[in-house]
């Protein structure tokens, strides 16, 4: 019996390290003439072939956040790559500079400038803030007689205006100062827009601590309004003391801000930098907070409902053209809002 169990069993074994070789020799055939790949589809479409779907995937990324014309603030690509593992022919190459390039014939590039106005009309247009700052104080520094009318705005377009310089704008906006005969009667403060300021009610927490993480809110979200990412959470910028807590969705003066979820209004009313503010209370400690208004409807104790217009977009505060700061909070500590909207 022992006998016929190992006759039994050294038999088996040649069978397994007969099946192993003949295994090892498929996949050495296999290898001569395939390699592992990734088939590349957009939309349900198949464009190309990657042998590197990180590396790939990398350079898409960075498109989308940089774009590759100057004053570029974002590329929007409707439709991103999905990618299926397959074994490809190693005379086939793939084309990753043909997939990148149909992301690049879908994506709708957003430029970032801003514009210099009097009396609310767009004149020049300049690169960064920085330029637009050094117009406005040289135009100061002259004394020009129109300086309360000049304003700056930031403009983010799909198509880029045509670019002027400091020098050439400083020419073109500068009025020489008329001899004063009578005293103004024009009494209105020249930074008309922090002139609708609202008292405030209730108490808001507006540290600068932030998270990257992102934590369960328990709470769902609509969009408090439409429009474009003008400026994204974490940034830095000459114009913040800190990295950005929120995120900034710009749309046009008077567009009527939701609630993002039904809550109480724990704050309402002017807060320093963020002009015009109203916070909502939700529950698991979470809150919404809406900057830079124009007009808010609700003071604090006020109960709203997920939906319900809240008040419209401004420019109210530290802003440099009309939108929506949107925070997200939870206990205090700021999260991205595009971890749940956007």
């Amino acid at each position: 019996m022992l006998k016929k169990l190992l006759i039994h069993t050294r038999k088996s074994m040649k069978l397994i390290i007969l099946i192993a070789i003949a295994l090892l020799l498929i996949l050495g055939v296999i290898s001569s003439f395939y390699k592992v790949s990734y088939s590349v589809n957009i939309n349900g479409e198949l464009v190309g072939y990657t042998d590197d779907k990180s590396k790939l995937q990398a350079l898409i990324n960075d498109y989308i956040e940089r774009g590759e014309e100057e004053n570029t603030a974002f590329v929007q690509v409707d439709n991103l790559p999905e990618y299926n593992m397959c074994l490809l022919k190693k005379d086939v190459s793939s084309n990753d500079n043909e997939i990148i390039n149909s992301i690049k014939d879908d994506g709708t590039t957003y430029y970032r400038y801003y514009a210099i106005l009097e009396n609310q009309e767009e004149k020049i247009y300049v690169s960064n803030f920085t330029e637009a700052e050094d117009i406005v104080n040289q135009l100061k520094q002259k004394s020009s007689s129109n300086i309360e009318t000049i304003t700056i705005s930031e403009k983010y377009e799909t198509n880029l205006a045509n670019m002027t310089t400091v020098e050439e704008a400083v020419s073109q906006l500068f009025v020489a100062p008329k001899d004063v005969l009578v005293a103004s009667t024009n009494t209105k403060d020249s930074n008309s827009k922090n002139t609708n300021t609202k008292k405030s009610t209730g108490t808001a927490n507006v540290s600068s601590n932030t998270s990257l993480g992102k934590v369960n809110l328990g709470v769902s979200l609509v969009r408090p309004v439409s429009g474009v990412i003008s400026a994204r959470f974490a940034e830095n910028s000459s114009i913040r003391r800190s990295s950005h807590t929120g995120l900034d969705i710009a749309a046009s003066t008077g567009t009527p801000v939701v609630a993002a979820a039904s809550g109480k209004v724990t704050f309402s009313g002017w807060k320093g930098s963020y002009g015009n503010m109203m916070v909502i209370t939700h529950s698991n400690g979470v809150q919404t907070y809406y900057a830079h208004c124009s007009k808010l409807y609700f003071d604090a104790g006020a109960t709203v409902s997920q939906g319900q217009v809240i008040g419209t977009v401004g420019s109210t505060g530290n802003s440099t053209g009309p939108h929506l700061h949107l925070e997200i909070r939870v206990n205090g500590v700021a999260y991205n809002p595009q971890n749940y909207l956007y």
